[in-house]
């Protein structure tokens, strides 16, 4: 299990997933369950992975049963951040047979997304876990769940960026172009922020590199840049500033990058193109 993994609020699980059920019955519910099964009828399920992963979301998967029908009983076998095998019970649920099969689907379908994006993260992690770089998300995330897939994230050991525009100045190649350079950006930015922000600035050269470590910024951005051309950029920097490497960052390429000697890599691709791990809903038939 990986550690440290930051709870995320019982509110925000419970809203995420009243507007999913919403959407999901829209104005009669289930109306197949209404006709195919007799109101008092109870029944027995387990929800179980169907490839090998690593489990996010199980809480949103409760939080489905629960606002569906309080009786539904809820059991984890397993937590949020183990990793699975095929074949593997992540919960049993019994009550109103009604009930769980109406919370079926948002709550698999919860669980497939957020485990997909856990499964990528350690993959990607367990990639350069022989360097001391690290995997971070960034805000390439599905609007409504940022949340969520960065809580994800840190189920399958990587770590997060900021959440939002609020959380820390991110000087990009467009906010340089607009400010007349690296270097006035950063000292725009450091008279405007309070003395708890962070300041990081993306350079796309080597030449911006140098320009950004004579104002001192909390984090350097090298983007788009070769393997070789990033030692180049840890060797200059020589430890005055965090460096991370982004950009087109994949599981085939995150390797090189991290030996080049980086502190972060950021990878846009763990959240917005992570496949769903698969896991399925069985009624257990006595």
């Amino acid at each position: 299990m990986a550690a440290q993994i930051p709870a995320v609020p019982q509110l925000l699980l419970d809203n995420a997933v009243k507007a999913a059920l919403l959407e999901d019955w829209g104005r009669a519910g289930d109306i197949t369950s209404q006709a195919t099964i007799p109101a008092g009828a109870t029944a027995q399920a387990v929800i179980a992975a169907r490839a090998p992963g690593v489990l996010a979301g199980l809480g949103l998967a409760e939080s489905a049963f629960r606002q569906t029908d309080p009786a539904v009983a809820f059991d984890k076998l397993r937590q949020d951040g183990d990793g699975l095998v095929a074949g593997t019970i992540v919960a049993r649920m019994s009550g109103p047979a009604r009930a769980i099969l109406a919370a079926e689907r948002v709550a698999l379908n919860f669980l497939g997304h957020l485990s997909g994006i856990a499964t990528a993260a350690d993959g990607f992690a367990r990639e350069i876990a022989h360097t001391k770089a690290h995997i971070v998300c960034t805000r390439k995330t599905t609007p409504g769940l940022r949340a969520l897939e960065k809580y994800a994230v840190r189920c399958g050991g990587g770590k997060n960026h900021r959440f939002g525009l609020d959380d820390a100045v991110l000087i990009k190649d467009n906010h340089v172009a607009v400010a007349g350079g690296v270097a006035p950006a950063i000292r725009a930015a450091k008279e405007f922020a309070g003395h708890l922000v962070k300041i990081e600035v993306e350079v796309d050269t080597l030449d911006q590199l140098r320009e950004a470590l004579g104002e001192k910024p909390d984090v350097v951005m090298l983007d788009n840049m070769t393997p070789e051309r990033l030692a180049d950029a840890v060797r200059i920097a020589d430890g005055q500033v965090v460096l991370e490497a982004s950009g087109g960052i994949e599981l085939n390429t995150v390797r090189a990058v991290a030996e080049s000697g980086v502190d972060l890599i950021s990878s846009g691709w763990i959240t917005h193109s992570a496949p769903v791990l698969d896991l399925g809903l069985d009624i257990e038939i006595e």
